[in-house]
């Protein structure tokens, strides 16, 4: 997708979404393709695959961490 195709999905500036693409694509999470005037990003799937399995640990133990505050507050009394 183009730039401003990408945009119009957020209710956000262009310069906004622009400065996100960036970024991303610095981190090689998108993949830049010139066809004339418009540039055209892609999601590199490899690394975010990559990025995927290093915060999945993560994500185990928040989950597993908001479980037990859960079963804590379902178990509260106030008296």
């Amino acid at each position: 997708m183009t730039a401003g195709a990408i945009a119009a999905n957020f209710n956000t500036a262009r310069p906004t979404v622009s400065k996100h693409l960036q970024i991303l694509t610095e981190c090689e999470l998108l993949q830049q393709q010139q066809n004339g005037r418009e540039i055209y990003y892609h999601i590199n799937a490899q690394k975010m695959k990559q990025v995927a399995d290093f915060i999945e640990p993560f994500r185990a133990m928040w989950e597993d961490r908001f479980n037990k505050l859960e079963t804590v507050m379902k178990n509260y009394k106030i008296t």
